[in-house]
């Protein structure tokens, strides 16, 4: 008989051969990659990439010693944590539609964190996953054009999700929970990959239609809380403070201001404080 111990090493560990199961008839089947510990996901998936790896691949990690978040950033990969994963993805879309990537995998992992914790994510332009206040996960996207007289496109998506942390750095941006700690129980890493993956090959196929962008903004628009009527302070390249507006049909964020409506391309949003006196 297994010790509770066991029990939850056990539970914690992915079964790659159910996991190879679980993605027949996907476009992943076959092609899950997996390392008990590597740099970052996202950096093994762009070095397949260069060597023509092909489209659905999965990089998979129980650990990153250098995991990264969007502008740099450093991801907090703890071994046997949390779900850190990347996508590699040869998406027929123009350049245009690109920007619109990240959102679509932002939907896909709401979704996938629905139907393995029964939790609502809210979607923070441009690319965070909060459980109330608090970041639960991240998405960080690194996409490029393969040929300029082709609409072919090359993407990494990766997506860092804290699964069974119980502890974070005091110090963060935005103070972090996990799925264990917002449901009261013990999440599973491996039906949460499963349910990611399903829902991106969903996203990612939706993405190529000609109407994908409309669809995708208004999406978005109604799961997240941030995109309209929410006071924030924009930082990074575009910085502004005003109220946002919505997104414009590339997938911008439009921040209204005192002085007039602001586009932002790039940057990251948080609430803007209230003035005490």
């Amino acid at each position: 008989m297994r010790t509770a111990t066991q029990e939850s090493i056990l539970y914690t560990m992915y079964d790659l051969a159910a996991l190879d199961s679980s993605l027949s008839g996907t476009i992943f089947a076959g092609k899950l990659h997996y390392a008990p510990t590597t740099a970052s996901t996202n950096c093994d998936a762009l070095a397949a990439a260069h060597g023509a790896a092909p489209h659905g691949s999965v990089y998979v990690a129980d650990e990153q010693l250098a995991g990264r978040g969007r502008g740099g950033h450093a991801w907090i990969s703890a071994a046997g944590e949390g779900l850190y994963v990347s996508v590699l993805l040869r998406p027929r879309i123009p350049a245009a539609r690109l920007p619109l990537l990240p959102l679509a995998a932002g939907l896909a992992a709401a979704d996938a964190i629905r139907a393995a914790a029964a939790l609502a994510a809210d979607l923070r332009w441009p690319n965070d996953l909060l459980i109330g206040p608090r970041k639960a996960g991240g998405i960080l996207v690194e996409a490029r054009l393969e040929s300029k007289g082709l609409p072919h496109a090359v993407a990494v998506v990766g997506v860092g999700i804290n699964v069974h942390q119980r502890a974070f750095p005091p110090d963060l941006a935005t103070p972090a929970t996990s799925l264990d700690m917002e449901s009261g129980r013990r999440i599973s890493r491996q039906a949460l990959l499963v349910a990611l993956l399903e829902s991106l090959e969903r996203e990612a196929l939706a993405l190529e239609n000609p109407d994908a962008a409309k669809e995708i903004v208004a999406r978005v628009e109604k799961a997240s809380t941030w995109m309209r009527g929410r006071k924030v302070e924009v930082h990074g390249p575009q910085p502004c403070t005003g109220v946002t507006a919505g997104l414009d049909e590339n997938g911008f964020l439009r921040v209204t201001t005192e002085a007039g409506l602001v586009t932002v391309q790039t940057g990251g949003l948080r609430d803007k404080p209230t003035s005490s006196h």
